[in-house]
């Protein structure tokens, strides 16, 4: 059995667990407190969840899911990840995060940046464009009409071809942006950041997408 291993146990590390957990995955969660702080989280998750420090649930990880804060990148364990498909869903909020030069001036990308941290692993974008109360309650059987559709982005194929079947499991549709160079197409403040939309819609969302800079402000 595929083990996803989810290092942040926030609101979206948490429901891409519930989401994984449904879909037969088993998961190794971890947080910034520590394992003994999920508790009441594993119980809700049942057997086939564990707690575990970010450096274990990396390494006990065939696919790992990358949701911490932005400010916090440096602190992702980069040995075990190694080899692996990695799912970012981070987004860049400068209220919180501080200002990060690279991407105010459209230089990078937020999962590019995770990418150039982790350079072994394959860096795939995913979850980040969608409220995280929707990943459980949003996804319908394939085929239905009007079905939700998320993007995703990598440098690798299998990467994509990885969080593409994880949506389609968990009742998404999916449109491949590209290379993680595209991936600011789906970031904060875009057409397609946060809102339901088709297949269709997503793909008109991504062509109207236009990147602003902080020089060009």
């Amino acid at each position: 059995m595929t083990t996803i291993g989810i290092i942040g146990a926030g609101h979206i590390g948490s429901q891409v667990a519930r989401a994984a957990i449904t879909a037969g995955y088993d998961v190794v969660i971890s947080n910034s407190r520590g394992p003994e702080t999920l508790g009441d989280l594993i119980a809700e998750l049942g057997p086939k969840a564990k707690a575990a420090t970010a450096t274990d649930a990396a390494a006990a990880a065939d696919i790992a899911v990358v949701t911490v804060p932005l400010k916090a990148l440096g602190a992702i364990p980069v040995e075990p990840l190694a080899g692996k498909i990695v799912i970012d869903t981070n987004n860049y909020y400068f209220e919180r995060d501080g200002r990060i030069a690279s991407l105010d001036d459209g230089i990078d990308t937020v999962s590019g940046l995770l990418q150039a941290h982790l350079p072994e692993s394959r860096v795939a974008k995913g979850f980040n464009h969608i409220g995280w109360a929707d990943i459980t309650t949003d996804g319908t059987p394939a085929g239905t009409e009007g079905r939700r559709a998320l993007a995703t982005a990598s440098d690798f194929d299998d990467a994509a071809a990885f969080v593409t079947k994880l949506y389609d499991e968990i009742g998404f549709d999916t449109v491949n942006v590209g290379p993680l160079s595209e991936s600011w197409r789906v970031e904060r403040d875009q057409p397609a950041y946060v809102v339901p939309q088709t297949r269709e819609e997503l793909v008109a969302n991504l062509a109207r997408a236009e990147r602003a800079t902080a020089s060009a402000a």
